[in-house]
């Protein structure tokens, strides 16, 4: 009953589509890879026959994968209740945007963060959204909406029924906002690119006119770095915070980078990656800043020579 697409390579060729749906699921980089790492350790345990009668090695690994990203959501709710602050997403970079300024890619063993899709589904309002579904929610969520997994292999991952696991997707999907119409990337990059260049100038009146009048900031530091523990609300109060940071950190470059596939910044010192910004624009006005400075979610941001 073996197959043939149960060759190593085939097998190991799995990675990259294990990779993404594991971050989707999990919203951090590093932890993905874990999952991953766990699912190929137990692939590898398996006795030679009870391999061969897997008929899809792939299937077998998301399934496994899911199920450990499962059992690592279920838990992240208790640490992440004794996390320092805020706890966002880790941010993605886009490695090809760096051959235009300067820096090379990192050389070496490919990061897991360089496999990752860069679409919709990556998109820091997106991930924040999944962080407020139950974990069988997203699980259902992520594999069928996303990946177009059937509910068949998704009951599978969950332990549940099919149906049980349609409901669950479609309890999940309901919290997604599916009222406001996309911001084409162009629009989007304009207002950022404007945001940059106020905040470059400490024009208060010009970041109040950029950002909607109920906007709300979040940033992630992890208790490593010094940052707002709780959200900044409010265009002004953002405009008057942003400023002041600017006022504290002389040397600071701004840079325009997609962040998880769509426009953002990045504040760096001397070189070394400070603070990454996601945004979410809407009419022409940021809605919502995500500053991650937690230095452990800025590995992927790191540049060689």
């Amino acid at each position: 009953m073996g197959s043939a697409g149960s060759s190593a390579d085939e097998i190991a060729g799995e990675r990259r589509q294990l990779i993404n749906v594991a971050y989707r699921l999990l919203g951090s980089v590093t932890e993905a890879e874990d999952a991953v790492q766990d699912a190929y350790a137990r692939w590898y345990g398996l006795p030679r026959s009870r391999q061969e009668e897997i008929l899809s090695p792939g299937a077998w690994l998301t399934t496994v994968t899911g199920r450990i990203c499962l059992d690592l959501l279920g838990s992240a709710r208790s640490r992440r209740e004794r996390y320092v602050g805020a706890w966002l997403p880790e941010p993605l970079p886009d490695r090809t945007e760096w051959n235009h300024v300067g820096g090379a890619a990192p050389t070496g063993p490919a990061d897991p963060a360089d496999q990752i899709v860069l679409d919709e589904s990556v998109t820091m309002a997106f991930l924040v959204v999944l962080e407020t579904m139950t974990p069988a929610e997203r699980v259902a969520f992520v594999l069928h909406d996303v990946f177009r997994y059937p509910f068949a292999e998704i009951a599978d991952v969950l332990g549940r029924t099919p149906a049980a696991c349609k409901q669950l997707a479609a309890s999940a999907r309901r919290r997604v906002s599916v009222g406001r119409a996309p911001v084409a990337a162009s629009g989007r990059a304009d207002v950022v690119r404007h945001v940059k260049e106020a905040w470059e100038t400490k024009d208060i009146a010009a970041l109040v006119g950029l950002l909607d009048p109920a906007a709300v900031m979040t940033a992630d530091g992890g208790g490593l770095v010094g940052t707002v523990l709780r959200p900044v609300e409010g265009g002004a109060r953002i405009a008057q915070y942003m400023v002041a940071i600017a006022d504290k950190a002389p040397g600071l470059e701004l840079l325009e980078r997609s962040v998880n596939g769509a426009p953002g910044l990045v504040a760096q010192r001397a070189g070394v990656v400070m603070t990454v910004a996601s945004f979410d624009v809407s009419d022409g006005r940021v809605t919502r800043i995500w500053a991650i400075r937690n230095p452990e979610k800025l590995r992927p941001w790191a540049r060689e020579g």
